[in-house]
């Protein structure tokens, strides 16, 4: 059995991966009736005995004792991780996980990725190191962050880069927030840019997550639920609620928007939590799916996602559940795939579904996807048998398409709407180290990866029909 690492940095990136422990908790819990500390436990935690002196890790197989989150916190403000360690989760991590400061980076990536990356490069090394040595096979690291903020994005992409420097042989998949075109954040724009060029450099997956998209997806269910029979509310374990049912106004604001990102990241790490009769290997995501270096970024749909108690919406059937995967309303990111050019894609299905269902639903969609001529073939399929808490089956469709396009383009037309006028400026260059240069190799990286897709593109219109295959007789 391989183990991952999930590293979280900033507000944004804490509060999601708050709720992911929280529900891979209640998802092993709901499996694991005997309390025994086994494999699929030990892939995201470490099972401690606090009586021992040395507080050695308990093996596979025995009770657990004491279970710790492979995890390591990272956030230049204290609020958020305090919370954490104050909330019912304060068990599952401990001080040698956790590196936080007091003064924040004030949206600014210039004091994120230069100032506290190299102030605290030292720190960030050795805690990685310690929660890598508690590992017997390290395959993956998932790093979680925004965009918009200077945190997230400054020394979210510091540690991307240490984590290449360090661990150049494990897999680096990242989940990035990105900002909305409304984002209080004025400098989100220079933020998001700066960052995207460590993306793209440093990454081996990016999975790109909107803000608009999760708020256009919980104003659709609030809306379903308020329109619906009196009494009805949302399931209690449907992907917004976390457990609790119902949006309930005691939550925080962006509470069911970071349960959905928590949901996509439960899909993605199923095959190496739980069993499944065809389990996907973590590093074949980016073996599979990324068939250029840069071109890395998958866009994210999830199913089901509108799922509620007694209101009459018909029990999405497995076949709809395929197509869903495929429409906007599911996607995490705002584009339309259908008409963008695939590159690859995989089909991660979480459930009692059969290998033949899978066939049988690729072999339906595609001929409405257009596919490169080149990777007709290129999908990646994984079957869990363990399904979400509360659903019988979900699925995660992970695409590379050229659809990011227009969304990398519009955060492009916003950095220079700020860039023009050099407006804000100054806070960056105040920064040691931080140069206008900086700046103008940021925007010519995104430019250059704009193009790459948009020569992808072009090769759409040239796509042709395969020959038919030939048929034997018999």
């Amino acid at each position: 059995m391989t183990q991952s690492v999930v590293v979280q940095v900033g507000q944004c990136g804490n509060q999601v991966g708050c709720r992911f422990w929280d529900l891979a908790l209640r998802e092993h819990a709901h499996v694991n009736k005997r309390g025994l500390y086994d494999e699929a436990l030990s892939s995201f935690f470490r099972n401690v005995d606090s009586r021992k002196s040395y507080s050695g890790a308990c093996c596979v197989g025995g009770r657990i004792q004491r279970l710790k989150a492979r995890a390591v916190l990272i956030d230049m403000e204290e609020g958020v991780v305090n919370g954490i360690l104050q909330g019912p989760l304060r068990e599952v991590f401990d001080s040698t996980q956790l590196l936080t400061d007091v003064s924040g980076s004030g949206n600014n990536w210039a004091v994120g990725h230069l100032t506290y990356g190299s102030a605290y490069r030292e720190s960030i090394v050795n805690t990685l190191r310690k929660t890598a040595e508690h590992c017997d096979c390290l395959q993956c690291f998932f790093l979680i962050h925004s965009m918009g903020g200077g945190t997230g994005s400054g020394l979210g992409t510091r540690v991307l880069s240490l984590l290449e420097e360090e661990f150049s042989d494990v897999c680096r998949i990242v989940t990035a927030m990105y900002p909305s075109a409304e984002d209080d954040v004025i400098t989100s724009p220079y933020n998001s840019v700066l960052a995207m060029r460590e993306l793209t450099e440093h990454a081996d997956c990016v999975l790109p997550v909107e803000n608009q998209s999760l708020v256009d997806i919980v104003n659709k269910i609030s809306l379903m639920s308020h329109g619906a029979k009196p009494g009805c509310v949302l399931k209690k374990d449907c992907t917004v609620t976390s457990g609790h049912g119902s949006l309930s106004p005691t939550e925080k604001p962006f509470d069911a928007m970071n349960n959905i990102v928590a949901n996509l990241l439960l899909n993605i790490t199923s095959s190496a939590r739980f069993e499944g009769s065809l389990n996907m290997d973590l590093n074949e995501i980016a073996m599979n799916l990324v068939p250029f270096p840069r071109l890395h970024y998958l866009v994210p749909s999830l199913t089901p996602l509108y799922t509620l108690a007694d209101v009459n919406i018909p029990t999405r059937r497995l076949d709809q559940m395929f197509s869903d995967a495929f429409s906007k309303d599911h996607q995490l990111i705002r584009a339309d795939p259908k008409h963008s050019l695939y590159l690859a894609c995989a089909l991660m299905v979480r459930g009692n579904v059969q290998v033949s269902d899978l066939r049988r639903n690729i072999e339906r969609l595609r001929p409405s996807l257009p596919f490169v001529s080149w990777n007709q073939e290129g999908w990646k399929t994984g079957l869990c048998s363990v399904p979400p808490v509360g659903h019988s089956h979900s699925l995660l469709a992970l695409a590379n398409n050229t659809c990011v396009k227009p969304t990398f383009m519009e955060l492009r037309e916003r950095f220079t709407k700020l860039y023009r006028k050099k407006a804000h400026l100054h806070h960056y260059l105040h920064v040691d180290g931080m140069e206008q240069s900086i700046f103008s190799e940021a925007l010519s990286s995104l430019d250059a990866l704009i193009d790459e897709y948009h020569q992808l593109d072009a090769t759409k219109a040239r796509l042709t029909p395969d020959p038919p295959r030939l048929s034997i007789a018999r």
